[in-house]
């Protein structure tokens, strides 16, 4: 009986955090210009206009803070295909200059020239 539960609560477990229903990406909004950053701190991201090529989504782009200073950088996603288009997930970021680098939950939704992002 123990084990019985156990694995039922296992797999819940997997299904909860794992593959679970598909996104309807046809229901996130347009991709704007510009978003706040994933990281926050009042941070706004301009220029996002991905390109799909060799399996890859990537785009240059701006990370404005606060106080005006602009920040210029690039982005490399996985280019997954989802829904009858392509899903840019697993995003990877580097700076123009300084050596910075970093990681990003955001994704974009591209599917017949339209950008939408994942809501927020």
């Amino acid at each position: 009986m123990l084990k019985t539960m156990m694995t039922a609560v296992a797999a819940t477990l997997l299904a909860v955090g794992g593959t679970g229903a598909a996104e309807d990406y046809a229901s996130w909004p347009l991709l704007r210009d510009p978003f706040p950053s994933t990281g926050g701190g009042g941070i706004m991201i301009g220029g996002y206009d991905p390109v799909v090529a060799d399996g890859k989504c990537t785009t240059a782009f701006t990370a404005t803070t606060p106080d005006g200073t602009i920040y210029r950088n690039r982005v490399e996603f996985d280019a997954v295909p989802a829904a009858g288009g392509i899903l840019c997930t697993n995003g990877r970021w580097r700076a123009d200059e300084g050596g910075a680098t970093g990681t990003t939950p955001f994704r974009v939704f591209i599917k017949d020239g339209v950008r939408r992002m994942a809501p927020e």
